[in-house]
């Protein structure tokens, strides 16, 4: 399509495009997808997205499968904005709003990263794909691989949700629960990868999930009719969307849809497992591995993100800030918002809300400034979560 090749987020190496890669070969860190913008706006405009397909295929011009016979779709993306007036008006604000990623397939926003890398993985002649997973991403990885007629190999902590388990173990993968985090699983696809063949597809670890990812970006400008919001919530464990959503913007720019304005990027963590609060708060660029990592909303015990200088970095860009959250805050959250607009979220997502209490105690977020929570997956995915 219109990619022209990946770079290095870190040191901006030039890589080949058309290869299977995983992180940068001189300094290890991850690689973006670069785009000819000015070629993808001739096709790509904003008129032309009137008649397009209602997923996150409807931006095929800066998504970098070529061959449309390679795209893996269960139909992700294109998640629904909505306003929540009485959630709103309990938190003394005029423009709230939830954009509700447990509408995907799977059950979460994974399965846009999942789409674009199995596409890609598919169309450069991969044929086992493995994952290490505190969840949802697994859940995603095995649908999207069955779907392509591939194999894949997850590596989940013992403690992972049981609806992850059985969905993975549904929808064919070879499932390998753990001792450990999420980190103690992804240093066992790392020893074993080459051995068994398999391409590895962790968090930022390959440079398309990013670009599935990405599309939260697009349509958020898409659905506030290209009116970016004041303030954008995230809850962030390896911090994929938010990356993509910083890296969108900035293509949206330049094919000239939006301005210079930025929403202030807010990353929520748990309190047991917040790396990158710690490092925004201590001025750093890169977080140190958060030790002793707990939460129930295994979505966020990631206690080391590669990606963690692009989410930093997109934070003090925006004039935004990270923010840690009790899990009894967040499990109380989960309530407040279902009671309130009718949204059963994950933790994950619920935790935007006191987070966004806090701005709003803090004075950092203003009564008539717009504001979307980002609503991340299915509570019924955590069923243990909720005492069940």
């Amino acid at each position: 399509m219109n990619v022209t090749h990946l770079e290095c987020g870190a040191c901006g190496l030039s890589h080949e495009a058309r290869r299977l890669l995983n992180l940068c070969r001189e300094c290890g860190k991850p690689l973006l997808v670069r785009y000819d913008l000015e070629q993808a706006a001739r096709t790509l405009t904003k008129e032309s997205l009137r008649t397009r397909r209602a997923d996150l295929w409807r931006y095929s011009e800066v998504l970098p499968v070529e061959r449309d016979e390679n795209i893996i779709s269960l139909g992700e993306g294109w998640t629904p904005l909505l306003s929540a007036p009485q959630l709103a008006a309990q938190v003394g604000l005029k423009k709230l709003f939830i954009k509700d990623e447990s509408q995907n397939p799977t059950q979460s926003f994974k399965a846009r990263g999942m789409a674009a890398a199995v596409s890609m993985a598919k169309e450069l002649g991969a044929r086992k794909l493995a994952v290490p997973s505190a969840g949802n991403a697994a859940g995603a990885l095995a649908a999207y691989a069955a779907r392509a007629g591939l194999e894949a190999f997850i590596f989940m902590p013992k403690d992972t949700p049981r609806a992850n388990v059985i969905e993975c173990e549904q929808t064919g993968a070879h499932v390998t629960l753990m001792n450990g985090l999420i980190t103690d699983c992804g240093a066992e696809v790392a020893r074993r990868k080459d051995a068994e063949g398999w391409f590895d597809v962790s968090t930022l670890k390959e440079p398309y999930r990013v670009e599935g990812k990405k599309t939260l970006g697009y349509e958020l400008a898409e659905q506030m009719d290209w009116e970016l919001p004041d303030v954008v919530i995230y809850p962030t464990g390896g911090g994929t969307g938010l990356i993509g959503m910083w890296k969108a913007f900035e293509e949206m720019e330049q094919m000239g849809w939006i301005g210079k304005k930025r929403p202030r990027m807010v990353t929520v963590q748990a309190a047991g497992c917040a790396p990158i609060v710690r490092a925004f708060e201590e001025g750093k660029r890169f977080a140190d591995e958060f030790p002793n990592a707990q939460t129930t909303a295994s979505g966020l015990r990631v206690p080391r993100a590669i990606g963690d200088f692009l989410i930093l970095d997109a934070l003090r860009a925006s004039g935004g800030t990270a923010i840690s959250v009790t899990d009894e805050e967040l499990i109380a959250a989960t309530g407040e918002i279902g009671a309130s607009e009718g949204l059963f979220c994950a933790p994950e997502g619920a935790a935007c809300l006191p987070a966004l209490k806090k701005l709003i105690a803090a004075g950092e977020v203003k009564e008539d400034e717009s504001v979307v929570l980002f609503n991340t997956g299915a509570g019924v995915k955590y069923l243990e979560s909720y005492g069940g």
